[in-house]
């Protein structure tokens, strides 16, 4: 099979299409044709040697496919042979086949592009178990998004409007402001033209936002305290401006503040499970209905990926850059 490898820690250029055996499905595992292959911050660590998969994963970069079930391992149903499904993979997307736990995977919407589907899943059970698990956000509730344009952002943005929240993001130009606007925001705070602090506490009559989803940190950690509301739960799940900051507590007991996080890839397969049916039970009835859909930035080829991770580092992407395979 054809597949991207990572041939030593580096830039871009370390990216390195290659020739692989196709692998085999263990017990519990299904093995997917691949259509098209999301890209994600995640991966540019692992291609930096920064977030190396798990022992038992694909050394392969590459987290969320779109494709069709063409064999299955042990103790899985023999009818799912043929289904055309998006999934959470450990790693090892960027092939022309890879395998997943078969509870990881997910339908395709009959609504989605196979490049669209790709786009998905990683974004969608981050947000689903931050913003809901985590941060337990409820109907009517203000969510604050920082990174709002991003792949995650943008997906965060439609499910927390399909469930009824008011939704605030950050960007870092009028442009992306825009963008934000059209999947339906009611605020788009500049980061660099307005404090965002004061522009939330404001839009909300000082109540400040409920629930926070933070992919920034550093000098971001105690700002979301100052502009969280009474009872708000603060929700990390990446730390590009840093992951150690100076914090006043004393904020955080009077207002009874929740701060936590997670990282996706590290979860048991169990969690994953049941992170994927909450996504099939809330969130895929929206995308179903049009609610919710992926916002695709560009599509690379696959031996382009190079170029694909170039793009991504930028900054300059509105939503998700996929890799196509079909």
């Amino acid at each position: 099979m054809r597949a991207v490898e990572i041939k030593a820690p580096g830039g871009p250029e370390v990216l390195t299409p290659t020739t692989l055996p196709v692998p085999h499905p263990k017990a519990g595992e299904v093995l997917i044709r691949v259509a098209a292959a999301g890209v994600n911050r995640p991966d540019l660590l692992q291609r930096q040697g920064a977030y190396p998969p798990p022992p038992d994963a694909s050394p392969l970069p590459g987290l969320e496919v779109s494709g069709t079930i063409v064999a299955v391992g042990d103790g899985v149903a023999t009818d799912r042979l043929g289904e055309t499904v998006c999934a959470l993979t450990p790693g090892g997307g960027y092939a022309e086949f890879v395998t997943a736990p078969a509870g990881h995977c997910l339908p395709v919407p009959q609504t989605l592009s196979p490049e669209e589907a790709a786009a998905l899943p990683e974004g969608a059970f981050t947000v689903y178990g931050n913003v809901w698990d985590r941060g337990r956000l409820q109907p009517g509730e203000t969510l604050l998004i920082h990174g709002g344009t991003s792949g995650i952002g943008t997906l965060a943005i439609q499910m927390a409007k399909a469930y009824g929240a008011r939704v605030i993001v950050t960007v870092g130009s009028a442009e992306k402001a825009e963008a934000a606007r059209a999947l339906g925001v009611d605020l788009a705070i500049n980061y660099k033209t307005e404090d965002f602090v004061e522009a939330t506490r404001a839009f909300t009559d000082k109540r400040g936002a409920d629930v926070i989803l933070d992919m920034v940190g550093g000098p971001y950690i105690q700002r979301n305290i100052e502009c969280a509301a009474m009872d708000g739960r603060i929700v990390f799940i990446a730390f590009q401006g840093g992951a150690v900051a100076e914090v006043d507590f004393r904020k955080v007991m009077v207002r009874r503040l929740t701060i936590t996080g997670t990282t996706l890839r590290p979860q048991s397969i169990a969690a994953k499970n049941r992170l994927a049916e909450g996504l099939r039970q809330t969130v895929w009835p929206w995308v179903d209905k049009g609610l919710v859909r992926p916002q695709i930035y560009r599509v690379f080829p696959l031996d382009q990926a190079a170029a694909a991770h170039e793009m991504l580092e930028s900054g300059a992407p509105i939503g998700k850059i996929v890799l196509g395979l079909a």
